[in-house]
């Protein structure tokens, strides 16, 4: 399964609801194993973002739609980036010509 880190912001509405945002993590853990995808780590931030999320996916296109249903609750924004492991970065790099 591939990688993403998603960097969270929360909506106007998202903060003003913000005592349901650890009942809203539940639910988004149960639909990310629903649609054969793992919400792996959750972290509150101090800074420009408000949350991170470390998820596993089979596909893209899976998180595209997971990402989708959940930002179109309105409650958040999503900036999300594929993410490889220590050992898939060694071995992209030992596949480099030269």
């Amino acid at each position: 399964m591939a990688t993403y880190v998603s960097l969270i912001s929360y909506t106007q509405q998202g903060m003003q609801n913000i005592k349901e945002s650890p009942d809203r993590l539940d639910a988004a853990k149960k639909l990310f194993k629903s649609m054969g995808a793992e919400l792996k780590e959750w972290y509150l931030l101090v800074g420009e973002y408000d949350a991170l999320v470390i998820s596993e996916g089979p596909d893209v296109e899976t998180l595209a739609k997971l990402l989708l249903m959940i930002g179109a609750l309105g409650n958040i924004r999503t900036q999300t980036m594929l993410a490889f492991t220590e050992d898939e970065y060694r071995k992209i790099i030992a596949g480099l010509p030269g």
